[in-house]
């Protein structure tokens, strides 16, 4: 809530060739409600199969002006995409915190992160570069070009609806792709905003598109359409495989970035304030809900009682509220019953295998957060086995494991079938060095826990992924190469 109560219910519509459909256009509606409250905060029509069939068929004809322009034109209206969005960031960070539930400040940072990748990617469209290559003959030229593959289905999630999306949009267009956009039934509102935005800031009709609903109908509807030619999306392993088998029939081209159950690793001589500070905050920010949180902490045996003993008492100090409250919260709720459902299991599973819970692990006692999916920062002290340990909780929660040393710590981290992000602390410089090229994780930060932003490449290894998202990498991943061979000897 806002200290003058709730806002007014937003209502959002779906853009199909550069028109807006609306509560009045005869869809069915979904209901958006606040994680922290469970009070509506907004509305947002349902697609149907033939809204679907609209959208990619819009974006299809779309296609061929689009790719046409002067890369200098598309990048223009990035620039303009990213200007807008800065220009209504309050109205659009109150909305992403209202439907997603994460602090007004980390919603704001989604918002700006997002204003960034268009701006990133409006600089990227202009350098899309070719190659001429040597030939064995003096009148026979070979000359290497791109080209965007088509139209992109770009499928979001509910963690971060916005900045993930535009890490999708924002490539795709800049390569001259065309887009139909699903956000997450669950947080529809931003991204519906933005793209509505899109359109009053000038992009061409039909350009980008955007669709809602439930994964199972809207999501399947859209990535299984023949006139479709590239899939990216982020969210579950288990959805990924879903898409690749529906990818298959038409050869689409994939993007996936999915589970991570990030391990961290404390070796005896690391900086152990850094580690604390770092370990915390990477682990319970947005609840836990990161593709990136820290969900396995591998500690080295000297250090580890009095890691384990500071880091508890910092999850312990952690605040909980509405993303909206004054002050703000430190931890909001998480997004949806299921969600906290499922760290429960997680947590009752530790419980029942004998692990130690330091601190949290359960809902909050208090009649304020009754209303809300909260759940207590909780640090359990336990072995791989667990649950926990071998599949990603997506919540508040941290196992610690004990390691003898490093050997054992990698080899833990490599165990699981995720290879998104890695965390090493120490101050060896061959550890450093070493342990990073050993980790099988397509990002490994050593002493530090970014990752994620626009200008760096990541990407998923073994099931947490395939392909490339961010850096001039993600545009590529929207463009075809050609190779053309000219005899100039018949010209």
């Amino acid at each position: 809530m806002t200290p003058d109560g709730p806002p007014p219910p937003r209502t959002a519509k779906l853009a199909i060739g550069g028109e807006l459909l609306g509560e009045a256009s005869g869809l069915a509606t979904s209901l958006v409600t606040d994680p922290a409250s469970q009070a509506v905060v907004g509305r947002a029509p349902l697609a149907d199969k033939g809204t679907v069939d609209a959208a990619v068929l819009s974006a299809a004809r779309a296609f061929a002006p689009w790719a046409a322009l002067p890369a200098s034109v598309r990048a223009g209206h990035l620039v303009a995409m990213a200007r807008w969005i800065r220009g209504h960031a309050s109205e659009l960070a109150q909305t992403l915190t209202l439907e997603q539930g994460k602090p007004l400040s980390e919603a704001a940072g989604e918002v700006d992160a997002a204003a960034q990748a268009f701006d990133y990617y409006a600089a990227e469209a202009i350098r899309v570069y070719g190659e001429t290559m040597p030939t064995g003959s003096a009148t026979l030229r070979s000359v290497v070009i791109h080209q965007p593959m088509g139209v992109v289905a770009a499928i979001g999630t509910w963690n971060y609806p916005l900045g993930i999306m535009a890490w999708k949009l924002a490539p795709a267009l800049a390569a001259g792709c065309t887009v139909v956009a699903k956000p997450a039934e669950e947080t529809p509102l931003t991204v519906l905003a933005v793209i509505a935005g899109a359109l009053e800031a000038g992009l061409p009709a039909g350009v980008l598109n955007a669709v809602n609903g439930p994964g199972p109908t809207v999501g399947t509807w859209l990535a299984s359409h023949a006139v479709v030619r590239k899939i990216s999306f982020t969210g579950g392993t288990e959805t990924g495989r879903r898409l690749l088998h529906l990818a298959a029939d038409d050869i689409k081209s994939v993007t996936l970035e999915l589970g991570g159950h990030s391990p961290m690793i404390v070796l005896a001589d690391a900086p152990l304030e850094l580690a604390l500070a770092d370990g915390v905050r990477r682990a319970f920010r947005n609840a836990g809900q990161l593709c990136n949180s820290v969900n396995r902490l591998f500690v080295q045996r000297p250090v580890a009682d009095e890691f384990i003993e500071r880091f508890a008492k910092l999850a312990a100090s952690l605040t909980l509220g509405p993303g909206l409250s004054r002050p703000e919260p430190d931890i909001g709720p998480l997004t949806t019953e299921k969600a906290r459902q499922h760290v429960e299991a997680h947590v009752d599973d530790a419980r029942q295998a004998g692990a130690q819970i330091i601190t949290g692990g359960e809902r909050p006692q208090d009649e304020r957060f009754d209303r809300g999916f909260f759940f207590t920062p909780t640090v359990v002290l336990g072995d791989t086995n667990l649950r926990m340990a071998r599949e990603e909780t997506f919540g508040p929660v941290v196992p610690i494991v004990i390691v003898d040393d490093a050997d054992q710590a990698i080899a833990y981290s490599n165990a699981l079938e995720f290879g998104l992000v890695a965390y090493l602390y120490t101050r060896d410089l061959r550890m450093a060095t070493l342990g990073a090229e050993r980790l099988e994780f397509g990002t490994v930060n050593i002493n530090n826990v970014g990752g994620g932003q626009v200008p760096f490449p990541y990407a998923g290894w073994k099931h947490s992924g395939l392909g490339v998202e961010l850096s001039h990498r993600g545009l590529e991943e929207y463009l075809h190469v050609k190779h053309i061979r000219t005899e100039l000897n018949y010209l």
